[in-house]
């Protein structure tokens, strides 16, 4: 609590710097490219008819749209897969679903029931950065968390789902010191209403990235680059496959 107050009463600065951001960030679209893929040996008669053994679904914000890359084989969907397939041997197929900006309510209301109904064993959740940046009260990123949590529990009851936290603010280069200062100080609260809120309805929560590196970020400053995802990829795959020695 003591950090939400400290950010509230830094609003002077999330106001000037944040516009002055916002005006010399690039803004970046989604790249090209197919929402869905599959990793691993093709069946007998040469497609890909079966369903594979791992399937995956990655949704969220613009980091699971893969805004940051030009390629979506550079996204974070097809990077985790290649990850899971690497480490199992079990052919994994993948889809994505994502949207530039959009915070945990709107993920809840207008991605989740718009993807189609498949057996989907495996979710990860990319959200809650556009919560913290939006500067979203503790009570509203509980109630839009939250509800999207029942959502994706009631629509896919048998997937092992799991949350990927905001990064460390404080790393995004992007950023001035006293934006990203503040900025850390609403993710941190994200991360531990987030956290309390999975470990309620049986989500996995994952920690936030250990390292981000500037190569991690792409040329706006805010989002992955291709080395960052496949580094998020590889920091995300013991939490997705419930192994942590799959980190090593």
């Amino acid at each position: 609590m003591r950090d939400s107050a400290l950010s509230w009463a830094l609003i002077p600065v999330y106001v000037v710097q944040g516009l002055s951001v916002r005006r010399r960030t690039e803004r970046m679209p989604p790249p090209a490219g197919p929402a869905r893929g599959r990793v691993g040996p093709a069946d007998e008669a040469g497609g890909h008819t079966s369903l594979a053994a791992i399937r995956l679904l990655v949704l969220g914000d613009s980091s699971a749209a893969g805004v940051g890359v030009d390629d979506v084989s550079e996204c974070l969907a097809p990077r985790l897969a290649e990850r899971l397939f690497a480490l199992t041997g079990k052919t994994v197929s993948w889809r994505m679903a994502g949207s530039n900006s959009a915070i945990s309510a709107e993920v809840r209301d207008h991605v989740v029931p718009n993807i189609e109904r498949e057996p989907f064993t495996h979710i990860v959740l990319m959200v809650g950065t556009n919560d913290a940046k939006n500067f979203h009260r503790a009570g509203r990123f509980k109630r839009g968390f939250g509800t999207l949590l029942y959502a994706l529990r009631a629509r896919w009851p048998e997937a092992r789902i799991v949350w990927s936290p905001p990064v460390d603010f404080l790393r995004v280069p992007a950023l001035p010191r006293g934006l990203a200062k503040v900025l850390e100080l609403r993710a941190a609260m994200v991360r531990r209403v987030g956290t309390r809120l999975c470990v309620e309805r049986g989500v996995v929560p994952a920690t936030t990235i250990p390292r981000v590196e500037p190569a991690g970020f792409s040329r706006d400053g805010f989002h992955a680059s291709a080395a960052g995802y496949t580094y998020v990829a590889g920091h995300l795959a013991a939490y997705v496959l419930g192994d942590r020695a799959a980190e090593a």
